[in-house]
């Protein structure tokens, strides 16, 4: 019964966590949320770029189709000039889709100006599409 007495009346410890224990983990929580961060706003930039990818795909279409009824990229047949270039409002705050200068009866150039955010999308920055079909920046930008 002595040895049982003796062990009540020693100092016992708390349960819980220190304080080097929790900034430990503050400091791991904190490592992980900028690594999420990061990636979700890459992610949101390829998909607007994607978007406004799409936008210059349709209005190139758009330019052909033109070409084939008026054969001019310029103008109509009754004079009257080749439309600008107008996508859904998914692209307007984040890219400017604009010819890159007046069609010509055989030529174009459809660029899309990165906006805001999206400018520091270091990859592709502007991209653009000709009648041609050649797309610029080339590589790993158009997918």
């Amino acid at each position: 019964m002595a040895a049982m007495a003796s062990r009540g009346h020693g100092r016992t410890r708390a349960g819980g966590f220190t304080l080097v224990e929790l900034l430990i983990v503050v400091a791991i929580v904190a490592i992980l949320a900028a690594i999420a961060i990061a990636s979700y706003d890459w992610a949101v930039r390829k998909a607007r770029r994607g978007v406004a990818q799409a936008c210059l795909t349709e209005t190139a279409q758009f330019m052909e189709r033109f070409y084939a009824i008026n054969l001019s990229y310029a103008q109509d047949n009754a004079g009257v000039p080749a439309p600008a270039p107008d996508c859904s409002q998914d692209v307007d705050d984040h890219y400017v889709i604009r010819f890159a200068g007046p069609p010509t009866a055989t030529t174009y150039v459809i660029e899309a100006v990165p906006q805001g955010g999206q400018q520091r999308d270091t990859l592709c920055g502007t991209m653009s599409v000709d009648e041609r079909g050649v797309k610029t920046p080339a590589g790993d930008c158009w997918q």
